[in-house]
């Protein structure tokens, strides 16, 4: 009895020895060995491509990544920014197009006049007023005509008529302008120093630059 109790240890232990050198492979996979398993080895991505730095080297590299942007562009000029880009080999999808309204002007005006004749005689009267102003030529719908002060919202308009009409001025009103056209900003949210440098080589309309972003 204890002949084959000590039979099959020894045979255990064989067996053991033999899966823990491998030698059971790929029957019975051996056991793991840490970081020295040669599975996990051959599992890293690109390993020559890790480098240690100092903590200096670190923050300068994190510092060098910036949003940037460049702007502002019309429609046609927009477009005409993105194919620059483009031409550059950027892939379409490292930018983002940021598209800004533009507010509208309010004006305290007198006008729209039939003719010159009649707009210089109401500057006339507004000379003897006191009451500067400008003349307006555009747009159609509200030229020609007089302006007397512009302002970025109505209710300061209102103000400004206000104010006006104690001068003796009767005949003037608050107007908007109409909305200009929106604005094009082309942004890289993050761009290290090598994009960058691959930005500032953009042909972009009107030899605008890339900056950091403004918010």
């Amino acid at each position: 009895m204890l002949r084959a109790l000590a039979a099959l240890l020894i045979g255990a232990n064989l067996l053991f020895f033999a899966w823990a050198r491998g030698w059971l492979d790929p029957a019975v996979p051996p056991p793991q060995h840490g970081q020295r398993e040669p599975a996990r080895l051959a599992a890293q991505i690109q390993p020559e491509t890790i480098r240690i730095v100092t903590p200096q080297a670190a923050s300068a590299a994190a510092a060098s990544v910036a949003c940037v942007e460049a702007g502002p562009f019309n429609d046609a000029d927009a477009a005409s920014a993105e194919q620059a880009l483009i031409a550059t080999g950027l892939p379409g999808d490292l930018w983002k197009r940021r598209d800004q309204a533009q507010p509208s002007v309010w004006l305290v005006y007198i006008g729209r006049f039939p003719d010159g004749a009649s707009m210089r005689s109401r500057a006339d009267a507004l000379q003897k007023l006191r009451v500067p102003y400008e003349t307006l030529e555009a747009p159609p719908e509200l030229a020609p005509g007089l302006v007397l002060s512009r302002h970025d919202s109505r209710e300061d308009a209102e103000r400004g008529l206000a104010a006006i009409s104690t001068k003796g001025v009767k005949t003037a009103r608050a107007v908007a302008l109409p909305p200009p056209p929106p604005q094009h900003w082309l942004r890289v949210a993050r761009a290290d120093a090598t994009l960058q440098a691959r930005l500032a080589d953009a042909a972009l309309p009107g030899g605008t630059r890339f900056h950091r972003c403004a918010r």
